[in-house]
């Protein structure tokens, strides 16, 4: 195995998470450039690193329906959760249009994706601003 067959093996691993009890999982088309860390009440309790994608481009598998969802304020999104494990996945849209985005939980991949990926901190919770900039 070459050095780049290497690199692409431990790329493909860093793209592929799940669930604590491996019934949701997760494929990302990409590295992200970079996540975000919010203080929402929300995301506050939940404590994900979120990454974004276009609306369609993440793979989630949910094994025998795993997925559940909660939604709350403005009925716009949904987060969504494994019901076996309770770990949060990701949040949606409710109603998805064109262009749209959802986050995805980076902590349901391996360790190493975070420590090579900027986490930005929002302050989702007073002024929605980034903290950090």
């Amino acid at each position: 195995m070459s050095a780049n067959d290497a690199n692409d093996a431990d790329m493909d691993r860093l793209l592929h998470g799940s669930c604590h009890c491996g019934a949701v999982r997760l494929t990302l088309p990409a590295m992200p450039d970079k996540a975000t860390s919010c203080n929402c009440s929300l995301c506050h309790r939940l404590g994900g690193v979120w990454g974004y994608y276009g609306w369609g481009e993440v793979g989630i598998e949910d094994a025998g329906g795993a997925l559940t969802d909660y939604v709350w304020g403005d009925r716009s999104l949904r987060t969504m959760r494994c019901r076996h494990c309770g770990c949060v996945t990701h949040w949606e849209p409710i109603e998805p249009k064109a262009g749209e985005r959802h986050g995805v939980n980076l902590k349901m991949f391996p360790r190493e994706l975070l420590e090579r990926v900027r986490v930005r901190r929002f302050d989702g919770a007073d002024n929605w601003t980034f903290i950090d900039e």
